[in-house]
């Protein structure tokens, strides 16, 4: 049995819409393991690092995250991505809060379209992710440690918000 586990930023459905159903198109297996998402930290980075330790680490929460992303690019043999373009201090910041470490390695944030490791599928197409464009901004409000067992989908562990929640409420 192999485990990872990660931090992630999750893309909320409602402004995730169209980057899914590209996702969908250009790498189904990629779409049925994990939603729309930016890796925060790696699970290189996390080592035994708890969902309480990440609560500690931002008891004073930073507030969300804005993140603009550039035009759709290839990589690899068949992956595709959306490039972070703006916003990448505040991201290194987040990162370096939540492993505790003023000098963790940088981390280039992007979402994943398609990934070459999966099959390439018959719609993964640098055209196909055209549509997505150049410029989109996404705000980011909590980080998911989130697990992985062999090849199956991702399952989120728990959730630390990024921003104060009113008297208690969710």
């Amino acid at each position: 049995m192999t485990l990872r586990v990660q931090a992630s930023l999750f893309v909320a459905p409602d402004a995730g819409a169209e980057i899914e159903a590209v996702r969908r198109r250009v790498d189904p297996v990629q779409h049925r393991l994990i939603p729309a998402h930016v890796t925060l930290c790696r699970e290189d980075e996390l080592g035994e690092l708890s969902v309480d330790d990440v609560h500690a680490r931002l008891r004073h929460p930073p507030g969300p995250l804005a993140l603009r992303f550039g035009a759709p690019v290839a990589f690899g043999e068949h992956g595709i991505l959306l490039p972070c373009v703006d916003g990448l201090d505040a991201f290194q910041s987040l990162r370096r809060r939540v492993l505790a470490d003023p000098h963790a390695r940088p981390h280039v944030p992007h979402l994943t379209l398609a990934h070459p490791r999966n099959p390439k599928a018959p719609g993964n197409a640098l055209e196909a992710a055209a549509s997505l464009g150049a410029g989109r901004c996404l705000v980011f409000d909590a980080i998911h440690l989130i697990a992985q067992v062999d090849d199956e989908p991702w399952v989120v562990r728990g959730v630390v918000p990024l921003v104060d929640r009113p008297c208690g409420l969710a």
